[in-house]
């Protein structure tokens, strides 16, 4: 996590304006890619209650939403037979698995180009994505995710 994202989850737990200025070039490179006619989706599973992490990447999705990407998501307990781990599908036929340590810092990404494992990964994006809930309901269904007082 970069220092203007720590310092942007840190406002958001505390109920504070949250700076977004460091999701620009994201926001930006989603808003042009859609433009230019490419699709950005993604299914975040999530353990309830959510954290704080969990409850700012909700914030979060609210804005990449509005620059183009279509985020869904699935509670663990409607993940069975998913897997347990963090993976990117680019255009269906290049795969990333993702690695964290146990504190989950992003330790880097696996290329995986074994064409069954591939297919495999679609089958279980596929799946995810049609148990899953749009940002707005999911958002809504979890009531006070913005912020949490004593």
């Amino acid at each position: 996590m970069s220092t203007n994202e720590s310092e942007a989850l840190r406002q958001f737990v505390a109920g504070e304006p949250v700076d977004m200025a460091w999701f620009d070039n994201w926001l930006g490179m989603i808003r042009h890619a859609t433009k230019e006619g490419r699709r950005f989706s993604r299914v975040r599973v999530v353990s309830t209650p959510l954290t704080d992490y969990s409850r700012f990447g909700v914030f979060c999705s609210e804005h990449t939403n509005a620059a183009g990407e279509d985020i869904r998501y699935l509670v663990r307990g409607d993940a069975a037979g998913l897997p347990d781990y963090d993976y990117w599908l680019f255009d269906s036929s290049k795969l990333v698995r993702m690695h964290f340590d146990d504190e989950e810092n992003f330790l880097g990404g696996e290329v995986i180009d074994d064409p069954a494992v591939i297919v495999k990964h679609n089958y279980w994006r596929d799946a995810a994505w049609h148990k899953a809930v749009r940002r707005d309901e999911f958002a809504a269904e979890q009531g006070s995710w913005r912020v949490e007082r004593p």
